[in-house]
Parts: structure tokens; C-alpha cells; sequence
């Protein structure tokens, strides 16, 4: 006989885990399917940027809310998230300061503790950082980092605790739908049964998608990042910072060392599967050409590791959080290499939706699945560009 459930999760990265979290606590422990193993995926690779600063308000509501959640985690969640406190930056070209001072502004709207600083403050934030490309910056002290591995481990561990199934190894290979209603799953471990179906599969959002009839606007997205050992008279820590003058992030990481990550040439469309787990040949030189321009002492570091994940890509860059093909089946997926920080907001947003019919932490719909459908595309009214270029 079938194993049966109220919701079917697929997917046990971060949006699963964050989902299943909540559903649990609304009284609806879900089933959560999983192709390997928990954050096998991009959670496993992400950079756990936790921040706020984005050129879309909703985007910044989410981050906010989520941001909550990841200061208060054991009291909220249990277990540990790792959140470290270092700091933020968002560095802009000259160009771009009045957008930059719009969206401070805007995220102090929204009650999020963000200023507009000097090239001159950014010196004595971060003495080593060269400044002389730039005007301002926008700071949130508040914000950093955290383990995507440990927070989604976290997640499931708390949902499980209060009766979430977790089965790893579980490849979905259709969606069971009668009647235009959604009744469950097969995957390689035999069939699903539920009525309620979630789609939050990270960069195989699309082909689990298809399972149910949809022709989702994803594509996947490789990304790099690198890990450096900084020299010892560079501190023991940095701001974290996003520097869209040299397209790329950077963030500090227990044991004297710093993540980089680029925003330029990231292959688009490669099978996860085929394409594997290891950095373009050419990443880690430029990685470390960028990194040197921001902080010119780290070109006497050395490289410890760098490795590649995988994401799903919308062509606005923006998430998909929606109803849409069989009744019943939801979409959290397209996350487009920026869904950590967001995750436990919209795990509360989705089990809303799902129990009580609408979301209410934040107001999520502008990331319908409708846009694409209508030619729209998200973009903030005060936007820096494309984050992937």
C-alpha cells in the first residue's frame, strides 16, 4: 500500500526544510522527498550570505523577516544555524549612488537597520579594503553569514521532531494527478500519495516541473566559489561584502579564510549531473585578480579549496513562488543562487498559503509564475542590473 501524506515535498534543501519546518508547526508534518541526501544541492553550495540589501522590496521584506529567524534560531528552530555577525557592505560604482541612497532608503522603510556610508567609513570599517573606486556604500550592521548545510540539518531535524518523514534516495519520475487534481508522486521508491505537492527542487525544478504539465522558465546555473587563506596581518575577520564594481562577493570564514564568488561568466544549461562539482579552469586565477583589487594584501594568501554548485536560473533572476498546472501542486523554485537568506520567510509565506489559503508574513505575489507568461519581468525600481551577468 501507498505511503500517504497531507504534502509531498520535493526537495530537502533549504526550501524543503524551511517549508517542512513550518508546515509542522501548523500542525501538517509533511513528507519530504529527496533525490540523495539533505542539502545535496545548491544549499550545499551556497555562500550563506545573510543580508538584506536588494533593489526589490519584496525581496528585502523576505530577507528581513528571514533575518529574524536566523538571529533567534535556537529559540525558533532548535539546533544551531551558525549565523555570524560581521557586517555588510554593498559596494556600487559612483554611477549607481542614487540608487544606492533609494534603497537604503527604502529598506529603512521596511524597518531594516541599513545606512549609506562614505569611502571614508568603509576605510575604518575595513582598513586592509582599498577604496579609491568608490563613493559610498551602503552598511548593515546586523547582517553575515550562516551554514546552509547546518540550517536546513536544523530544519528537518525540528520538522521531523514533530512527525515530518524524510526519505533520501527517493528520485521523483511523475506527478499523479486525476482529474486535473494532484494525488501524489512516483519516484524510485514506489508511489506518494497526497493532495498537496511542492515542487522545490533547486536546479531540477524544471524537469519535475514537466512531471506535472509545466514548462517552467528555469534553466540551471553553475557558480564558483573559492576558498583563500588570508594572510595574518589582515585581521582574523572582514565585513562580508557584495562589490559590484569588481562583479563579485566576498564574506570571512572560520580559520583565517575567505569565500569568493564571481557574478560574471557562470555557465547556464549545464545537465548537474554530467557538468560535475569542479571549478572552470580559468575561476580561481580570476577569483583571486578580483579579490587582490578590494583587498590588495591578499595576494600574499594562498588557496585552500574551491569547488562549483548548481541553481535554478528565472530570466529575471527572481524566484517563482506559485500555484500552477494539476490543483494542488506549488511551486518554490528559481531561487536564482540568492535563496538562503530568504528561505525561512518563505517557508513561513508557503505554509500559509497552503494551511490558510493566502501568505501573510509578506506579500509574495509578485513572484508569480504569471510574469513570464505576460512578457513582465521583476526589476526594482532603483536597480543596480542583472546580479549574474
Amino acid at each position: 500500500m501507498a505511503e500517504t501524506a497531507d504534502v509531498i515535498i520535493i526537495g530537502a534543501g533549504i526550501h524543503g526544510a524551511s517549508l517542512a519546518f513550518h508546515l509542522t508547526r501548523r500542525g501538517v508534518p509533511p513528507l519530504i522527498l529527496e533525490r540523495r541526501f539533505i542539502a545535496a544541492g545548491a544549499t550545499g553550495r551556497s555562500s550563506g550570505l545573510v543580508r538584506m540589501h536588494y533593489d526589490l522590496e519584496p525581496e528585502s521584506a523576505l530577507a528581513w523577516a528571514s533575518h529574524y529567524i536566523f538571529v533567534n534560531w535556537a529559540d525558533i528552530v532548535g539546533g544551531e544555524c551558525g549565523f555570524t555577525r560581521t557586517g555588510f557592505l554593498q559596494i556600487v560604482a559612483p554611477q549607481h549612488n542614487e540608487h544606492l541612497r533609494a534603497n537604503v532608503a527604502m529598506h529603512q522603510r521596511l524597518g531594516i537597520p541599513s545606512l549609506v556610508v562614505s569611502a571614508d567609513d568603509v576605510r575604518r570599517l575595513a582598513p586592509a579594503f582599498h577604496t579609491g573606486d568608490f563613493d559610498l556604500a551602503a552598511f548593515e550592521p546586523e547582517s553575515g553569514y550562516a551554514d546552509p548545510t547546518g540550517s536546513a540539518a536544523a530544519l528537518l531535524t525540528a520538522a521531523r521532531s514533530g512527525g515530518a518523514r524524510l526519505v533520501q534516495e527517493a528520485q521523483v519520475t511523475g506527478v499523479i494527478s486525476r482529474g486535473g487534481r494532484v494525488q501524489g508522486v512516483e519516484t524510485s521508491r514506489g508511489p506518494y500519495h497526497a493532495p498537496i505537492v511542492v515542487n522545490a527542487a533547486g536546479a531540477w525544478a524544471r524537469p519535475v516541473g514537466h512531471l506535472a504539465g509545466l514548462d517552467l522558465p528555469i534553466t540551471t546555473w553553475k557558480h564558483d566559489t573559492a576558498f583563500l587563506r588570508r594572510p595574518k596581518d589582515l585581521g582574523r575577520s572582514h565585513p562580508t561584502v557584495i562589490d559590484f564594481i569588481n562583479l563579485m562577493y566576498f564574506r570571512p570564514e572560520t580559520g583565517d579564510l575567505t569565500l569568493v564568488g564571481l557574478e560574471d561568466d557562470n555557465p547556464l544549461g549545464l545537465d548537474p549531473e554530467l557538468a560535475g562539482d569542479q571549478p572552470q579552469p580559468d575561476f580561481v586565477d580570476r577569483a583571486v585578480e578580483r579579490i587582490c583589487r578590494r583587498i590588495p594584501g591578499m595576494d600574499r594568501g594562498s588557496l585552500q579549496s574551491a569547488n562549483a554548485g548548481y541553481d535554478g536560473l528565472t530570466p529575471d533572476q527572481r524566484a517563482i513562488l506559485d500555484r500552477a498546472g494539476p490543483e494542488g501542486f506549488f511551486l518554490v523554485c528559481g531561487f536564482s543562487g540568492t535563496g538562503f537568506k530568504l528561505a525561512p520567510a518563505v517557508g513561513a509565506c508557503m505554509a500559509e498559503w497552503i494551511v490558510d489559503g493566502a501568505p501573510r508574513t509578506v506579500d509574495i505575489s509578485a513572484f508569480t509564475l504569471r510574469r513570464f507568461e505576460e512578457g513582465r519581468r521583476l526589476t526594482g525600481e532603483h536597480a543596480y542590473g542583472e546580479i549574474w551577468r
